[in-house]
């Protein structure tokens, strides 16, 4: 017993000086993997776009197809439903959050020199901290100060991005149509590339990998949107300006594990203190309600436990991600990791020995 738990210990215990190893190669290599994640993002995010939204719409293709629908023509009627459904969400939600996006960049000033008041406020308190947390709050401040001043730079860097915006938005419906049309054709091919002892082990490793992402990136969407309703009715309630926007941007950022909720919900604080610390408190209450429903209603209900893994694989992979690809990172670190495990415990199910 007393091997056992020795043993257990010993393991958790390589695994986190292997996953700070990664962390440690992955800083001294961080140059060279910026430089190239820079070139890989360009040519696979409209894939990335274009794979979630075909995952999304797989299961009704499938449906009509069951229901001896060609799938050509399948395709179509859902894909044109699809576009139909997004030209109405786009005509009715585009304007009122690029309407607030605009109001909130106007109003973006006032915020900056409230912010700058409160640390200034802070920092005439911060000598009657001890030397230790004095120097914490000194450099949180100093962080705090880089970031505001360089928000305005960011905003107009992300508003140059139009272009490449636009190029995404019209190469990523052709990309969709094709994937729901040939996937399978393209699985036959890549399997025909294969030798052919390996080629059943490799098909049931494709139908699991894709089995699993598909099942991983619709509960995500579903509870994305379940997630922003909430928020935006939260914050509808307590009044506080532009609830589209930061309820938008919350859903979205919530897909990241463990930490999406915190990076979310931060500039609806700021936008709350902004106003009154009673606001700030109100939002604060609006998020913990929708988080507290998240993690105990709604992705227990509508994930369960759709990737099986633990906590701390988890976390290393988002410091792997974040350190490499930056917020696309975090979000793509977790369906990767998916994808190594199902990789791993498949091929460690072929190996063993047939009864």
């Amino acid at each position: 017993m007393a091997m056992d738990i020795s043993s257990r210990y010993l393991r958790i215990a390589l695994s986190v000086l292997v996953t700070l190893a990664c962390v440690y190669l992955l800083g001294m290599l961080r140059g060279f993997l910026q430089d190239l994640w820079q070139v890989i993002y360009v040519v696979l995010l409209p894939f990335l776009i274009s794979l979630v939204i075909a995952y999304a719409l797989q299961p009704i293709v499938e449906l009509l197809v069951r229901r001896r629908v060609p799938r050509g023509m399948a395709i179509m009627i859902i894909y044109l439903a699809f576009v139909l459904l997004v030209a109405v969400a786009v005509l009715q939600a585009i304007p009122a959050v690029t309407r607030q996006f605009v109001q909130l960049t106007q109003h973006f000033p006032t915020l900056v020199q409230q912010v700058d008041h409160w640390i200034g406020v802070v920092s005439s308190h911060k000598k009657y901290l001890p030397d230790a947390v004095r120097k914490g709050v000194e450099s949180a401040l100093t962080k705090a100060e880089q970031g505001l001043a360089g928000s305005v730079s960011n905003l107009f860097a992300m508003l140059t991005s139009t272009v490449s915006a636009i190029f995404v938005i019209f190469v990523v419906p052709f990309l969709v149509f094709y994937m729901l049309k040939d996937g399978r054709a393209i699985g036959r091919g890549v399997l025909r590339a294969i030798p052919a002892r390996y080629r059943p082990d490799v098909k049931t490793l494709l139908l699991t990998v894709d089995e699993t992402l598909g099942t991983y990136v619709r509960s995500q969407l579903l509870v994305m949107l379940v997630v922003g309703v909430l928020t935006y009715a939260g914050f509808l309630v307590i009044r506080l300006p532009y609830a589209l926007l930061f309820a938008s941007f919350l859903a979205v950022v919530d897909m990241i594990p463990y930490i999406g909720p915190f990076i979310g919900a931060l500039p609806a604080l700021i936008m709350g203190l902004s106003i009154s610390p009673q606001m700030a408190l109100k939002v604060l209450i609006v998020n913990i309600v929708v988080q507290q429903l998240e993690g105990n209603l709604i992705s227990p209900q509508i994930m369960g436990k759709t990737l099986h893994m633990h906590p701390m694989a988890i976390v290393a992979a988002l410091l792997i991600g974040g350190e490499v690809g930056g917020i696309l990172g975090l979000v793509c670190a977790v369906p990767i990791l998916a994808v190594l495990k199902v990789v791993v415990s498949t091929w460690k199910e072929l190996r063993k020995p047939q009864a």
